[in-house]
Formats: C-alpha cells, sequence, structure tokens
C-alpha cells in the first residue's frame, strides 16, 4: 500500500499564488509517475500536470506557463509539489495527488484525499 498526504490548498485571490505538496510512502513500491489532477462538481476529474521518476513534466494547456510541478526523490521520500502562479477564478477546483507506483511488475495507482483551491475574482 501507498500512503499519500497531502498539504497545501485554501483560498487565494486572482493573481495569488499557492503550492501543493503530496508525499508518498510505501516500502518495496517503485513510484513512478506522479500528478495532480483536479475536479470541480458535476463534471469530470482533469488532468493538471504529471511528472515522471525522470522528471519529464506534462502540464494541461490551461495551465502551462503558470503552474510548476517538481518532485523531491531524495532519502527515499517521494514528494510531488505544485507551484501555482497567476491563479484565475476558473482554477477553483478540488485538487487531487495522483501516484502510479509498481511492485513486482504489477501497476498500482492511488490517489490522494483532495485539497480544495479556491480563487477569489
Amino acid at each position: 500500500q501507498v500512503q499519500l498526504v497531502e498539504s497545501g490548498g485554501g483560498l487565494v485571490r486572482a493573481g495569488g499564488s499557492l503550492r501543493l505538496s503530496c508525499a508518498a510512502s510505501g516500502s518495496r513500491f517503485s513510484i513512478n509517475v506522479m500528478g495532480w489532477y483536479r475536479q470541480v462538481p458535476g463534471k469530470q476529474r482533469e488532468l493538471v500536470a504529471t511528472i515522471t521518476s525522470g522528471g519529464t513534466t506534462n502540464y494541461a494547456d490551461s495551465v502551462k506557463g503558470r503552474f510548476t510541478i517538481s518532485r523531491d526523490n531524495a532519502n527515499a521520500k517521494n514528494t510531488v509539489y505544485l507551484q501555482m502562479n497567476s491563479l484565475k477564478p476558473e482554477d477553483t477546483a478540488v485538487y487531487y495527488c495522483n501516484v502510479q507506483a509498481s511492485r513486482w511488475g504489477v501497476e498500482y495507482d492511488y490517489w490522494g484525499q483532495g485539497t480544495q483551491v479556491t480563487v477569489s475574482a
């Protein structure tokens, strides 16, 4: 089992910044892709950004140039960060951390509990 602990989020005015973090832990698991998704009521969960174990990143077009995903793999800790700048009201959503892990050749998909981000106009 991989445990995910999310932090960050909150209320911010448009144009402001927030930073999300998600720490993943799980013995004998290889943490592969880490990422962030978001969801608003009545809509499907959508990709925000992902980062591979090698550092390759992928962003949704709507956040390119404003959000930065990064990852810290030091000391057997796998923590993914999402720095969100120039926030817009349309960024308001519940943000979920996602981890794709593997153990003994079997792939697993884990989700965090979600953290609310609210951007006021």
